[in-house]
């Protein structure tokens, strides 16, 4: 059995949770979790090395790495394919909020369940 995934920092949340192409040909949904968005935020739209964007988020710069190739790959597919794109949810904490003391399941954070929004 994996190991429980540790909490990744985000400095921000989105106003917009959801994203859907004119005409809708493929109704299917692909979801691009809190932490994923926050991994192409910081390298590709503030253009930061992985490795200065894996500190701001709490996480080793391979784990980074594999992070934004997922979250490329499904914005990528929802472009190309015309998919309906929804943000949600993911094992993250936002900075500015402590975190909360009853949901410990790694040495560094908790793990919410379901979807997580402000």
């Amino acid at each position: 059995m994996p190991r429980p995934r540790c909490l990744r920092r985000i400095g921000w949340v989105p106003k917009i949770w959801c994203f859907y192409p004119e005409t809708l040909e493929n109704p299917q949904e692909i979801i691009l979790t809190l932490d994923e968005l926050e991994a192409i935020r910081l390298a590709d739209f503030e253009g930061l090395y992985q490795e200065e964007a894996a500190q701001r988020m709490g996480i080793s710069r391979p784990t980074l790495g594999r992070i934004l190739e997922s979250a490329r790959k499904k914005v990528a597919e929802a472009l190309i394919l015309g998919k309906p794109l929804r943000i949600e949810g993911g094992p993250v904490y936002q900075e500015e909020f402590p975190l909360p003391p009853h949901r410990c399941r790694c040495r560094r954070g908790w793990r919410g369940q379901g979807s997580w929004r402000t």
